[in-house]
């Protein structure tokens, strides 16, 4: 496996005489559009995935995609001479599909700014839709002193407390001294 900062500057140069050739060499009309994006070199160095955009419709990028296998014989040559690797990379040309995600993204957002718009423009006119003040009131000093309305939280606190208590008499039951046949009690 080679060096990653070899991989590195290999991808780069080959993306660089790609793109030179595709505007000074290859005098394909159907190329007249084509964008070199990136390119990525496997670890070994033996092929490169080169990445491009073209302007245009969809029979634009299939023209460009035909033209690109066509020519990718003369632009591997090219890559070996410009780059002189003792082996010369394999060359595979994949649209990059960033610009069609990034619009998709944009008419999502477009759509969701709308949305809020119109959410704060109903907003703004609204009125609460149950009591006007929905927060709990602090209790009187007369209700703490009615037995009847007493908190289910304090009943619960004494329950607890039972159930510990319970549970340390049967710990103190449990235990015995055996030599005198005693049982010892905390």
């Amino acid at each position: 496996m080679a060096d990653p900062a070899r991989a590195r500057k290999l991808s780069k140069r080959i993306t660089q005489i790609v793109a030179t050739a595709l505007e000074h060499e290859v005098k394909d009309p159907r190329l007249d559009m084509v964008t070199i994006t990136e390119t990525k070199v496997t670890g070994d160095l033996h092929d490169a995935t080169v990445y491009y955009t073209v302007l245009g419709d969809d029979n634009a990028r299939n023209a460009a995609a035909i033209a690109l296998t066509k020519a990718t014989g003369v632009l591997r040559s090219l890559v070996g001479a410009g780059t002189g690797v003792k082996f010369t990379p394999t060359l595979s040309f994949v649209p990059d599909l960033v610009p069609d995600t990034a619009r998709q993204l944009d008419e999502l957002l477009a759509k969701a700014r709308e949305a809020d718009a119109e959410v704060a423009r109903l907003a703004a006119n609204a009125s609460p839709a149950g009591d006007p003040d929905p927060y709990r009131q602090p209790r009187d000093a007369d209700a703490d002193a009615d037995p009847d309305n007493a908190d289910s939280d304090s009943g619960s606190d004494d329950v607890a407390d039972e159930v510990a208590d319970e549970s340390d008499r049967s710990d103190d039951d449990s235990e015995s001294d055996d030599r005198d046949g005693v049982r010892a009690t905390g």
